[in-house]
Parts: structure tokens; sequence; C-alpha cells
């Protein structure tokens, strides 16, 4: 049965590191999921397990982007052939911007997380939210093929642009199914930032959101982990990082040839699906 258990837990895997990533809502497959495939866990370990694994996930940012999200570089000296170590200025103020827009989800979801888990975290929202943000999609990508972006690097966002994506983010928060890529892409588009630069400050705005709503759920569950739970965790989070190292450069090298409407088509059908499924 543990070896079962084990299965469930990498499959659990792959599906985060696929949806977190792609704008179609980790969180809703993941309630989704358990419909079908539920681990023989304790609810309250499933309610940590569900989003510890999440860290998996964002490594595969961290791995991939590591020069361009580390602060530090260094420089070889030719005098005395030592290296220096110095501060990379935009990195620093990138970071400065990342926080800054996780500033509306993180206040708000440290106070009201399990509120919002009690309302929503159902099918019937999970749905709704598929349903209304790929019909967002359609519809903006429709208006943005004509357009150019006005945005098309990490320096020409603002502190005012990158705060009102975190408030697109706050939406995702609140209504899984939204899809916190999702959200955040949609937000960014509409204030006209390119495909590219959405998508990579999405990438770098789950890191510390991600860290954040993780260390918060290990604090509320506890550090007695049985073998059996670490061990499912721990599979958990290596599985959503090799895929989500997968799925990361597939995004990438697909959307600078396409736009995110075959995301939005994804979302109504699955959402039409699951009410048809469940009613």
């Amino acid at each position: 049965m543990k070896v079962i258990e084990i299965i469930k837990a990498f499959i659990f895997g792959i599906v985060e590191g696929i949806t977190e990533w792609l704008p179609i809502s980790s969180t809703g497959h993941m309630i989704l999921i358990n419909e079908f495939v539920k681990l023989d866990v304790s609810k309250k370990f499933y309610s940590m397990f569900e989003v510890v694994i999440q860290l998996g996930a964002i490594m595969a940012v961290v791995v991939l982007f590591w020069n361009d999200i580390f602060p530090l570089g260094q420089t070889n000296n030719n005098i005395s052939a030592k290296s220096q170590v110095y501060i990379k200025k935009d990195v620093l103020i990138l970071w400065f911007k990342i926080l800054v827009a996780c500033i509306p989800a993180g206040v708000i979801g440290i106070i009201f997380n399990e509120k919002f888990e009690d309302l929503f975290y159902n099918y019937q929202t999970v749905a709704f939210a598929l349903i209304v943000f790929g019909v967002a999609f359609l519809v903006i990508e429709s208006n943005y093929k004509d357009k150019s972006a006005r945005i098309n690097s990490m320096s020409e966002l603002t502190f005012d642009i990158v705060f009102t994506i975190g408030i697109f983010q706050l939406i995702a928060a609140i209504f899984p199914g939204t899809s916190r890529s999702g959200a955040t892409i949609v937000g960014a588009l509409l204030l006209g930032v390119s495909r590219k630069v959405a998508a990579e400050f999405t990438f770098f705005l789950a890191i510390p959101v991600m860290f954040g709503a993780s260390l918060l759920k290990i604090l509320q569950f506890g550090l007695l982990f049985s073998t059996f739970e670490f061990t499912i965790l721990l599979v958990g989070m290596v599985t959503a990082f090799v895929s989500s190292m997968l799925i990361i450069k597939f995004l990438m090298a697909y959307i600078k040839k396409h736009d995110f409407k075959i995301f939005g088509w994804y979302r109504i059908t699955l959402g039409i699906i699951v009410l048809m499924y469940f009613m």
C-alpha cells in the first residue's frame, strides 16, 4: 500500500510541476486530481503537502534563472588575479520590485488564508475561475495581437506596474482555478508588458510567494514528520522539480512564436467538463 501512495505522490508532483507554470491553475488541478487520486494521509498533512511540493517547482526557477536573480557577481582583477565580488544593482532593484508585487497577496493571504480555503476550495469555484480567465485570455490576446508591447525588459517595469500585477496575483490567491501565473500574466499583458517579460516576472514573483506559503504551512503542521510522510513529500517535491524544469523551457520557447490562446481554450474546456462531471 505504501508503494501505491508513493506512486500517487509521483503523479501529484508531475501535475504540480506542469500546471504551476502554465497559466491553467496548479491549485485547481490539485483540487481536481485529489477527487480521483486521494493520498492515504491525514487531512492536515495533505493540506501541507499540496503547498510544500511547490518548493520543488520553485527550485526549477532558481536553477534555470540563477544568473538573472542572484544579486552577487564576481569579476577577475587582472592585477592581483583575485576574484572581486560586486552587487548587481539591476538584480537588486528587480528583487525590490518582486517584493512590492508580493505585498497584496502576502498581506491578505496571511490574514485570510484559511477562510479562503473553507469558502472557495471546491469544484464550483475552480470551474468558474477556469472559464472566466480562459475567456479573459482569448479576449486579451485578440486585442493584443495588433499592438506592440510598451514594456520589453525587466528594467522597464515600474513599481506602480508591479504592484498592480501583484493585485492580479491576489485574485488567484483568493479563487483557486484562477492560476497565479495566469492572473499575473493577464494583468501584465493588460498593462502593456511583453509576453516574455510577463512570463519571466511571473516565475520570479513565485519565489518569495511559494517559499512564504510553504514555510507557513510547515510551521502550522509542525516538523515532526513520520518516515512515510517525509518520503511522500520528498517524492512530490523532486518530481515537481524535474517536470518544472522541462515545462518552463517548453513555455519560454513556445511564447516566442505563439500567444496564450491555446491555454484559454484549455481552461474553458476543462471548466465545462468539471461542471458537467460534478453536477
